[in-house]
């Protein structure tokens, strides 16, 4: 890089990119929208791969994008009881159609609170599901291997 900046250079080049690509914080749902379908034209160009001459700069949109998500559409936390309650009412099971947790007694206690979820249950689940075992564990908590 050059020791001395040109300036307006610099400016004209940003606002050129700016206009396809959303380079700034984001502040509205419009620019949410505006900087979401830059980055999946990005993606389906190939930019996801860390080699792509624009890797970086779908990197730098994803933080932007990440950022915004943060702030407006935090999760709240969940508990690992919430989810498997929430994948069994979304698979229409009874506590007896989880054998991965143990008998139904078992999955009964889990589900009033009297137990929690070991490893081995949550790595049946989320097996068994087709998602993170991150989603059984606290946000706080570490998550084994």
């Amino acid at each position: 890089m050059e020791a001395l900046l040109n300036v307006a250079e610099l400016i004209d080049h940003f606002r050129a990119l700016s206009e396809v690509v959303p380079l700034h914080p984001i502040r509205t749902e419009h620019d949410y929208d505006e900087a979401v379908n830059a980055m999946n034209a990005l993606l389906d160009a190939g930019a996801a791969d860390e080699t792509h001459p624009l890797a970086d700069l779908v990197a730098t949109l994803g933080e932007l994008i990440a950022d915004y998500d943060q702030a407006h559409y935090a999760f709240p936390d969940v508990t690992g009881v919430d989810a498997l309650r929430f994948l069994m009412e979304q698979h229409h099971l009874t506590q007896a159609q989880v054998p991965e947790i143990g008998s139904q007694g078992v999955v009964s206690e889990i589900l009033k609170g009297r137990r929690e979820l070991n490893v081995r249950q949550i790595r049946a689940l989320a097996a068994r599901f087709d998602v993170a075992t991150s989603v059984f564990f606290p946000t706080d908590a570490p998550v084994p291997a």
